[in-house]
């Protein structure tokens, strides 16, 4: 039976692992080249933001400890997970820069050691990856053979910041390419003592194991899109509302309600690179990559969109205010995130822009477009805008009060993304637009000049969104 864990890599995902793992009863070595993380980690302290993560980091009974030494955490365990990250290549593909230095240290170590040890790869990669360089590198380096005398397993995981936590230890299923029968019966074993459900199982090969991951998430953000797509359908037929569509839709059990959420575009770690990274592989083996190609167009095309409406609200020399930077609520990754990605595009247009985010506060200054000004407080940030945009459904800016919302000069564009902010159509000084629903075309038509001909980029107009091809 394992006992003792050594798990590569303290970020979003490795840090909450090893702090699941240790809570449940483990002993667990983590590792990080980050001497602060490290330091962290033995002081009982979360080295990156997530939520739980303190909490379940207290539950640890000391547990848990970190090192710099990759060599040292293997001899001390029995199973090594490594939790490293994977760059996009220029092709969408995946890079392994970071998993080869880890393998060869885990097969110096193995090379030395005595017993049965897995390796389990927990990184994205592309489909060959863990059969090919990664097997080859642990083999070369230790003198051993996978599936023989030690065990290599593929076991990505499908989670999502801000709730790595609860779906760390409630998975919806575990996805297990193994080398051998042993190896994937034990890991398999090591998560049934930390899941607080019953997830199903699927163990398989390497390189299905591996397309399956990118399967997985490029499925969601086509799913995303599409519902996307309804809701720009109903933003111009009036009395429409893209909440009810999906509502109803969502009761198909072919359909299924997840995810099914019209918004504007997905952002994060994971969906935007595994897309790009399924159509990268269909490429490479010269099959059709359409579907995934089309997703990420629409999903880039979506900001394009959002700036030229939120163009079409703002008055001469007007600023925009951008409340939400991070892709959801309750993480500070602003990866990919629409709130992020507009505050660029208008910058890109000369518009004046003011930011603010509860979770992303300081990161934002270094990585912003020159002239994007961080607002310290989200009622600062409204203050200074003409058109306000909620780009991240964080439920703190519901508690606003509303005379921070109103005016008394010109009233103040809101364009709530999200639908969560109905309240504010009630105040006066405050022209509320409501993505994905009919009443959405009236209220621009009621703050522009522009007619709805040329809104919808009817024939003999210009078109307002660009369509197709990537940025």
């Amino acid at each position: 039976m394992i006992e003792a864990i050594s798990v590569v890599g303290l970020g979003k995902l490795g840090a909450p692992m090893a702090a699941c793992f240790a809570a449940k009863g483990f002993r667990v070595v983590g590792v990080d080249v980050d001497e602060r993380k490290v330091q962290a980690i033995n002081r009982g302290e979360a080295p990156v933001f997530e939520p739980q993560l303190s909490d379940i980091l207290s539950s640890a009974h000391g547990r848990l400890e970190a090192t710099q030494d990759v060599q040292a955490a293997v001899l001390t365990t029995s199973i090594t997970f490594i939790v490293v990250a994977t760059p996009s290549e220029p092709d969408g593909g995946f890079s392994l820069r970071y998993v080869v230095p880890v393998c060869e240290h885990i097969g110096r170590a193995l090379r030395r050691k005595g017993g049965f040890h897995i390796v389990v790869l927990t990184s994205t990669v592309m489909p060959g990856s863990t059969a090919g360089d990664v097997r080859r590198i642990l083999e070369e380096t230790s003198g051993l053979r996978a599936g023989e005398s030690f065990g290599l397993c593929y076991n990505p995981e499908f989670i999502a910041l801000g709730s790595v936590v609860r779906d760390f230890m409630n998975p919806d299923f575990l996805l297990i390419g193994e080398s051998d029968p042993r190896s994937g019966k034990t890991l398999e074993d090591v998560y049934h003592r930390v899941c607080e459900n019953k997830p199903r199982v699927a163990r398989l090969n390497f390189v299905d194991a591996e397309i399956a991951k990118l399967a997985v998430n490029s499925f969601v953000t086509t799913k995303i899109s599409f519902a996307n797509m309804l809701a720009r359908i109903c933003e111009g037929l009036p009395g429409s509302s893209v909440d009810q569509v999906t509502g109803a839709i969502g009761m198909d059990s072919r359909i299924g309600a997840r995810y099914l959420k019209g918004a504007i575009s997905y952002g994060g770690p994971c969906f935007p690179r595994d897309n790009l990274a399924l159509a990268a592989l269909a490429r490479r083996v010269e099959a059709p990559s359409d579907i995934a190609q089309a997703t990420d167009n629409f999903n880039r095309a979506q900001i394009r969109w959002l700036a030229d409406v939120t163009q079409l609200c703002l008055p001469d020399r007007g600023a925009v205010g951008i409340l939400g930077l991070t892709y959801k609520p309750n993480t500070d990754v602003i990866e990919e995130a629409a709130g992020w990605l507009l505050a660029q595009e208008l910058r890109s247009r000369s518009v004046s822009v003011v930011v603010f985010d509860p979770a992303a506060h300081t990161k934002t200054k270094a990585v912003l477009a020159s002239g994007v000004e961080v607002a310290s407080t989200a009622r600062e940030c409204i203050a200074k805008a003409d058109v306000t945009i909620i780009a991240t459904p964080w439920p703190e800016f519901a508690k606003i009060e509303g005379t921070s919302w109103a005016r008394s000069s010109a009233a103040r564009t809101v364009i709530d993304c999200w639908r969560g902010f109905g309240f504010l159509e009630m105040l006066e000084g405050i022209n509320y637009i409501c993505l994905g629903t009919g009443a959405m075309l009236p209220k621009l038509e009621r703050v522009t000049e522009f007619t709805s001909a040329e809104f919808r980029g009817e024939p003999g107009v210009p078109q307002l969104a660009g369509e197709g091809g990537a940025d």
